[in-house]
């Protein structure tokens, strides 16, 4: 097998309790080809000092934001640094299983060019290392239960959440021809999807070679507090992928996703966002009575949501 470099860049803030066995996960994996960078955004707690004590001992690449810039911003930072064919956007409260590398180069070297990504199954950990299943469901004897799709998966990424963001190995020249993340957005996830899939395939290796944290004060459960910042960076991507779609069918995926973000747009406060939904339902289908309704709820921002069940 062709041993081409890796990069992994590990994102981390405030990750002290993880950041040394994220970065250990990495220089324990059986493929010798890499590179690893780690990119510490403005930590506030005893980060700093773990990933430079490190890295005085391992001799891995270091960047200091000297303000929180956020994910994407901080990603792309490490991502001008890197060289490798192949990228890992690593979480520094996460961690890869030793063959996750070696499985990922395997795969996308067979499949060529046309598959911009390989993913693969995550256990899933709480925040003292106990485990509490996998992304992906599984029996007692540890066989998925459902099919995970490959290859062209456009309508589906545009239509449900199905990945686990940190299984994934991207290919480096996809990365660069949408000029990697979107930094107008708080996240990466379903922009950086969205955006590969509509002209790449994905892969998906039926093995669990990652770890993910599952926090309380985590990216990803900031989608469901109030007034959270995700709900317009989605109500962006949305239309994205309006201007992307192709098909009829693309649309009713895109239209299924609207209606599920709307609700917690509604039931967050996201008035903005929410706006941009029911714009793109407009769009999509003919204006109806409950849009109108709608409107007129995020226009006097009532103290209550119980419409939202009626009209969605």
């Amino acid at each position: 097998m062709n041993k081409p470099l890796v990069s992994i860049i590990c994102l981390c803030y405030n990750h002290e309790k993880y950041i040394k066995q994220s970065i250990e996960s990495v220089l324990f994996q059986t493929y010798g080809n890499l590179e690893l960078i780690v990119v510490d955004d403005a930590s506030t707690d005893g980060s700093r000092s773990i990933i430079e004590n490190m890295s005085k001992i391992h001799g891995f690449e270091t960047y200091f934001n000297q303000s929180n810039l956020g994910n994407c911003k901080s990603f792309n930072i490490g991502f001008k640094l890197s060289s490798g064919k192949y990228v890992i956007d690593l979480a520094a409260d996460d961690q890869l299983m030793p063959t996750r590398v070696f499985e990922g180069v395997k795969t996308l070297e067979v499949k060529g060019d046309y598959f911009a990504v390989n993913f693969c199954d995550a256990e899933l950990i709480d925040e003292n290392g106990q485990n509490k299943g996998t992304h992906f469901k599984r029996d007692d004897l540890g066989n998925l239960i459902d099919k995970v799709p490959s290859g062209d998966m456009y309508k589906i990424l545009v239509e449900r959440y199905l990945i686990s963001a940190p299984s994934m190995m991207m290919r480096r020249n996809v990365l660069e021809e949408l000029d990697g993340y979107d930094e107008s957005l708080s996240y990466e996830d379903f922009d950086f999807w969205v955006r590969s899939a509509r002209n790449y395939k994905y892969t998906f290796t039926n093995q669990v070679l990652v770890k993910k944290h599952i926090l309380s004060k985590s990216l990803s459960s900031i989608q469901y507090q109030r007034k959270n910042r995700h709900c317009f960076s989605t109500a962006i991507v949305c239309e994205k992928a309006y201007k992307l779609n192709k098909s009829e069918d693309e649309n009713k995926a895109l239209l299924k996703r609207i209606n599920y973000e709307l609700k917690w747009a509604l039931i967050t406060e996201n008035w903005e966002a929410s706006r941009k939904f029911i714009d793109l339902k407009k769009k999509l289908l003919k204006f109806h009575w409950s849009d109108g309704l709608l409107n007129l709820i995020i226009k006097i921002k009532p103290p209550w949501y119980p419409l939202w069940k009626i009209i969605l």
